[in-house]
């Protein structure tokens, strides 16, 4: 009976053991959650290191300008160094020697052909003349009175003969003095501009001393050189345009006249005349000017602007750009490939390509230098380089 009540008894009392269980894994619990917090915590920081990585990489990434290789025509032009000068022009100067009497212009004065522009003291001129007209009309009426005597037989054909040759020899002195009298006039020989006046009045001058130079300016030369080689390109009629210094943004339209009959032998050139328009007087004579002759038909030819050639010894070449995938921000990703390149003749900002680039490949043209082969790139094309076949200075 004891036993019985005993055995029931501990049948009936509460594990001392469950408590701890129930802690345990109230514990284990925690631990997980902790574990598992820990581990998002980790996730979410990872992420924003992978962002500000890839950030600041993008940010590192070159930045370039790119331009679309385009095809365009292209004239063959010959470029060649020239001077200036006037169809007509000359030093004025008096014959003979004279002090200053007259002044009829001014410096910088148009003036037409025959133009009076000064006059020498005529001296005794005026006497000298008269007398010699005198005696010159004197020898007329004793010519015409001996000719109506040999008529009437009053005189001999010699006394006739004699008095013809005294006359024509006195008319003779008269032309003289009028020849030295109208030396002293100095007329303008054709229509021009007139210089800078380098006499004075009353000024004494020797013959020959300059006295203003007078030059035609409408039209006007240009004389040049080109090799012998491109003669062929180059006939007269061909069209001509010139640049001249300190007329920025001024082209002349002309074409050629004449070509010289023999090539220069020391540099086998040969000289190239052209005649232009110049109506505002712009152009000088003696200006150094730049002339543009085109030769032969145009040509289409693939152009991109000068600045995305690199030239090198070894070969000139271009980066052009490629799409390579997307980048961590899913945005299409750029690299840059070097490509050489056969190039051709170039004119202002562009150069013709002639092998190496298709037409509508886009080309880097500025930032070349932070480049490699291959390489991730950032295109920021608000500014550009100058791109343009007929560029003109611009003071700023």
């Amino acid at each position: 009976m004891n036993a019985a009540t005993s055995l029931t008894a501990n049948r009936e009392a509460p594990h001392p053991r469950r408590p701890r269980v129930w802690l345990r894994l109230i514990l284990v619990l925690a631990l997980v959650g902790l574990v598992g917090g820990g581990l998002i915590a980790m996730h979410r920081f990872k992420s924003g290191i992978l962002k500000q990585v890839s950030a600041s990489i993008i940010a590192q990434l070159p930045t370039v300008a790119t331009a679309k290789a385009s095809l365009r025509d292209w004239q063959p032009q010959l470029n060649a160094t020239g001077t200036l000068r006037a169809i007509n022009g000359a030093d004025l100067s008096a014959e003979v020697s004279g002090i200053v009497d007259e002044l009829h212009f001014e410096s910088g004065d148009e003036v037409a052909a025959g133009t009076l522009l000064l006059r020498l003291r005529p001296n005794d001129d005026d006497a000298k003349l008269q007398q010699l007209q005198a005696t010159a009309d004197l020898d007329n009426i004793t010519y015409q009175r001996d000719l109506k005597q040999l008529s009437a037989q009053g005189v001999s054909q010699a006394t006739v003969d004699t008095d013809a040759g005294t006359l024509r020899s006195a008319r003779a002195q008269v032309a003289a003095q009028q020849a030295v009298m109208a030396e002293k006039f100095v007329r303008a020989p054709f229509a021009g501009k007139l210089g800078l006046r380098q006499v004075d009045l009353g000024q004494y001058l020797s013959a020959g001393t300059k006295i203003v130079t007078l030059q035609s300016l409408d039209p006007i030369y240009i004389d040049f050189y080109v090799p012998q080689q491109t003669l062929g390109q180059i006939h007269p009629g061909s069209p001509v345009t010139v640049r001249a210094d300190g007329l920025s943004g001024q082209s002349f339209p002309g074409e050629v006249t004449a070509i010289n009959a023999q090539a220069d032998s020391s540099s086998r050139m040969v000289q190239i005349r052209a005649t232009l328009k110049n109506p505002d007087h712009a152009l000088l004579p003696g200006m150094y000017a730049t002339a543009t002759v085109a030769s032969g038909a145009p040509q289409k030819l693939i152009t991109i602007p000068q600045s995305a050639v690199s030239y090198n010894p070894y070969g000139s070449l271009v980066y052009l750009l490629r799409p390579d995938g997307v980048d961590a921000g899913g945005k299409p990703k750029l690299i840059a490939k070097q490509q050489f390149v056969t190039t051709g003749a170039a004119r202002g900002d562009q150069v013709a390509i002639l092998k190496g680039i298709a037409e509508g490949d886009t080309v880097v043209t500025a930032g070349q230098i932070k480049l490699r082969n291959d390489v991730a790139v950032l295109v920021d094309d608000k500014v550009q380089p100058t791109n343009d076949a007929n560029p003109a200075p611009i003071d700023q």
